[in-house]
């Protein structure tokens, strides 16, 4: 008689269940990256969204601070009212003439000079230094430099040179205004389009060359192009700086003759330091700055894209 040996069952050992740790940009590790840059957010908070949303409060307020007890609540009357007035409406046409202009003189000029700047010829180092130079003084400095030194109508250099007396401040405001703002921004332009062409390849530009291409075929087929990103990149970032010109326009001209070269800022200005206007001044605030965000969000875009940043983690 055998005897059966009976095994007896055994139970499957359990396998414990690794707990998985958050990955993307809620990781802790991603926090951690970020720590050092909470500080910097939130001081940048503290000083631009708390009163920017001030400002959004403020807008909906009727507030003459020479008038007390006249604050009250109005709700959107202040931007139906900002949008009627005619001097605002001329305020924001200067606003769109200053900024085209001068950008696209600044970029035009820009671009001549770092063609030029491109070449290699004796002193180029000084010269670079030289043209850089006025994107260095400070904007307020440089307005007072071109009312008291080249506008003049007494002793300034534009009346020495064409021999005239023209009071150039009073006959040509605008016009005065941008000139001094492009002779500023022109070397930023420069600086941009430089790095764009020193980024070309001169093998390409080595064999336009060999296959005969001329000088402006070659800028015209393969120079430009290259640029095509870095001009873009010029134009908006140039349009945001400009677009809040206030330093040129308070120095020089103060909004005058009447208000022939009054921008948003500068009228923004008036209304709250010299109107003492809270309410319509916030309310005209609040739409630069939506105006200005619309601006940004396509320069920082272009900026990404020119740079090859695909997603910011």
């Amino acid at each position: 008689m055998t005897q059966t040996a009976t095994t007896p069952a055994t139970t499957p050992a359990t396998t414990p269940v690794p707990i998985r740790k958050p990955v993307g940009k809620w990781s802790g590790a991603a926090w951690l990256r970020r720590a050092p840059l909470l500080p910097a957010l939130l001081f940048t908070i503290l000083v631009t969204q708390i009163p920017f949303l001030l400002t959004v409060f403020y807008s909906l307020q009727s507030w003459n601070l020479v008038r007390p007890g006249s604050r009250h609540f109005v709700g959107l009357r202040n931007y139906v009212d900002v949008f009627a007035d005619s001097q605002f409406r001329g305020a924001m046409l200067n606003t769109v003439l200053l900024t085209v202009v001068c950008v696209l003189v600044a970029m035009l000029l820009g671009l001549g000079l770092a063609l030029l700047l491109d070449r290699k010829f004796l002193g180029r180092g000084v010269v670079r230094t030289l043209l850089i130079t006025p994107f260095l003084i400070l904007p307020a400095a440089g307005a007072l430099l071109w009312k008291t030194t080249m506008f003049d109508p007494t002793y300034g250099l534009l009346n020495f040179v064409f021999g005239g007396d023209i009071d150039w401040l009073s006959e040509f405001p605008l016009a005065s205004v941008m000139a001094q703002i492009v002779w500023q921004w022109t070397p930023f332009m420069m600086l941009l389009i430089l790095a764009g062409l020193q980024a070309q390849s001169k093998e390409v530009l080595e064999a336009a060359a060999v296959d005969g291409a001329g000088r402006w075929r070659t800028f015209a087929s393969i120079t430009l192009p290259q640029l095509s990103r870095y001009l873009q990149l010029a134009v908006l970032l140039g349009a945001i700086y400009i677009v809040n010109s206030f330093d040129a326009i308070f120095l020089m001209t103060q909004g005058g003759p009447g208000t022939a070269s009054t921008n948003l800022p500068y009228y923004i200005y008036q209304r709250a330091f010299e109107g003492f206007d809270i309410g319509q001044s916030s309310a005209m605030g609040v739409i630069v700055v939506v105006l200005t965000l619309i601006v940004a969000t396509f320069a920082l875009r272009l900026m990404f894209r020119t740079f090859g940043v695909s997603e910011v983690r």
